[in-house]
């Protein structure tokens, strides 16, 4: 056996509680291993530790597993009847040989009988509800949609900045110096076409005031910035956007500041006599800000940008401030959720100090983490609700880039992303294929019918499927900044992109009104003998109903056989599925 392989601990995505009847076990191995038992039951049901009594749990067979890059992640669901758990595997091998896996060995049957003491099983101890992972239930039937404001609309001209651009086709590429005069009016007018293309979220990049178009370099987070509205037209969007069902999401930049932040100037101008000195991360003063001081070290900033020092949530009275900055915003606004900027540089306390507060105010508000890689050590329930899924939007889209990529590789893939995390972070995890920060998917992946493909499993995913502003009519963009291009109303009036709005309308429609669509269970199925074709199945936890979806990634086309209702389909005719097509049928 591969013993390299095997691995499991007690916490994390490995062992968890999803709710206070429900615990999770999860053992990953390699592909040498056919079966595998749990061992389990409650730690003093033949005794206390230590007593001459020797433990032994029921025992019980895990059937659930799925294929991983290099092994197998198995899964199965006990009660412990009184609230705590002690356990251990049984694992057996495709030669049949079987071993025990316990907390501080791995042995077989015959080294087990040759211990003096008892092996250390596995533990966790007590399901305290306080301490279980919970996520805003609402959030799983959100469908997100990414608005970066000044290139969305202007809705008033009378506010824009003197430098103003006119507002350019969808094939003009832009820059962050350039101004196009987007503001809360124009979000605010467009709530009915969002409403309509079953928007049922929004999330704003920041709209702080701030001299660039993107707004990431904030002098006052208490004010919305001049060129965007005011305090009363924000109410005013979040006041409509709930009118039509539709939750608010704010970005909070919180790991630096811009440099012309009055703390900031402050900190420039008296070095280490301000009372702000250490809010920043200042190694070294007096500097120079006219040169590249950040690679010299003797400030930290974002990125090594001149532009943003970065702020030191290590300082309480910086946490302090800046949790009475996302409070006012929960009580002036009345927001429901809260992205943070680059949130894996600020202190864990800070997280964890935010979401008490912000949950106190709010029990069902959604904090959301900017982090792009593996990220439990923010998941584990009093930090973020969820983060953005980069890797799962990469997984996606590498299938379609990399055609010699089989149906087994997706699988992996995919089920890496959803192996990482609790299935209560999975079911809120903030999906998306391009954002203000990529190469938009219409770019990276030119051909109509891959988008379509792509953006057919991402609405299948378990999750809450976010779409960038322009996506739903494949509008193009490059890397930052191209991919922050003007949105194409003059184009969507004229019925330009309406085959590209049907096509979307069908999805967010299935999305918000199909229960399999939104459901955290799948598995990915082989029916068809082609390594291009995906095909996987969800399945519903409260009945028995099923949905298949096919996709065919090939260059040729497949015979695919109806077997029930069709929900959607596209490029499918007399069961020919050609290529590009989409079958999505309810079973």
């Amino acid at each position: 056996m591969d013993f390299h392989s095997v691995y499991h601990r007690s916490t994390d995505n490995y062992c968890y509680p999803l709710n206070t009847n429900d615990l999770i076990i999860n053992l990953k191995t390699g592909y040498d291993v056919k079966k595998v038992f749990l061992h389990y039951g409650d730690p003093f049901i033949n005794g206390i530790l230590g007593s001459e009594s020797r433990w032994k749990g029921k025992k019980e067979e895990i059937i659930y597993k799925k294929n991983l890059n290099h092994g197998l992640w198995w899964t199965t669901t006990v009660q412990p009847e009184f609230k705590r758990c002690r356990y251990f595997f049984e694992l057996i091998t495709v030669e049949e040989q079987i071993y025990y896996y316990f907390e501080d060995k791995l042995c077989t049957k015959e080294e087990l009988e040759h211990l003096h003491h008892e092996p250390g099983c596995f533990v966790f101890p007590w399901m305290n509800e306080v301490d279980i992972n919970k996520t805003p239930n609402w959030v799983n039937e959100t469908i997100w949609y990414q608005i970066f404001p000044e290139r969305f609309c202007n809705g008033d001209a009378s506010i824009s900045p003197n430098n103003v651009l006119p507002w350019p086709g969808p094939k003009h590429k832009v820059k962050n110096s350039e101004f196009y005069g987007g503001d809360l009016r124009g979000i605010i007018n467009k709530l009915p076409y969002l409403k309509e293309l079953n928007i049922s979220g929004i999330y704003l990049t920041p709209i702080n005031e701030s001299p660039s178009s993107h707004k990431y370099d904030t002098i006052d987070y208490l004010s919305i910035d001049p060129h965007f509205g005011d305090k009363e037209t924000m109410q005013e969007l979040v006041e409509k956007a709930h009118n039509l069902g539709i939750k608010v999401m704010l970005d909070g930049v919180f790991n630096h500041t811009g440099k012309a932040a009055k703390e900031w100037l402050d900190v420039v101008e008296k070095g280490t006599a301000s009372k702000y000195y250490d809010w920043f991360m200042v190694n070294e003063w007096p500097f120079d800000e006219n040169k590249w001081n950040a690679k010299e070290g003797k400030y930290y900033t974002f990125a090594f940008d001149d532009n943003m020092p970065k702020l030191n949530t290590s300082n309480p009275e910086v946490r302090k401030h800046i949790i009475n900055i996302c409070e006012y915003w929960v009580k002036e606004y009345g927001i429901d959720g809260i992205r943070l900027d680059v949130a894996n540089e600020v202190s864990h306390r800070f997280c964890k100090e935010l979401r008490i507060r912000m949950k106190e105010l709010n029990s069902d508000i959604y904090i959301l983490g900017e982090v792009w890689n593996d990220s439990i050590n923010w998941l584990r329930g009093d930090e973020f609700d969820a983060v953005m899924n980069y890797p799962l939007g990469n997984a996606i889209s590498d299938f379609w880039l990399e055609e010699s990529y089989t149906k087994r590789d997706f699988e992996e893939d995919i089920n890496r992303c959803y192996t990482l995390y609790m299935q209560q972070t999975n079911d809120v995890l903030f999906n998306l294929l391009d954002s203000h920060d990529t190469i938009r998917v219409s770019t990276k992946t030119p051909d109509v019918d891959k988008v379509y493909q792509q953006l057919a499993v991402l609405f299948t995913m378990p999750g809450s499927p976010c779409i960038f502003y322009g996506t739903e009519v494949l509008l193009q963009g490059g890397h930052d900044p191209d991919c922050r291009r003007c949105m194409p109303w003059k184009e969507i009036d004229a019925g330009k992109y309406n085959k590209h709005l049907e096509f979307m309308k069908q999805l967010t429609r299935l999305r918000k009104e199909e229960r399999l669509f939104r459901s955290r269970n799948f598995h990915f199925t082989s029916e068809i003998a082609n390594d291009r074709v995906l095909e996987y199945i969800k399945i519903d936890d409260y009945d028995s109903n099923k949905i298949a979806i096919i996709l065919n990634c090939d260059k040729k086309t497949v015979s695919v056989k109806c077997k029930g209702e069709i929900l959607l389909s596209h490029l499918y005719k007399e069961e020919q599925l050609e290529t590009g097509g989409i079958l999505i049928m309810k079973l």
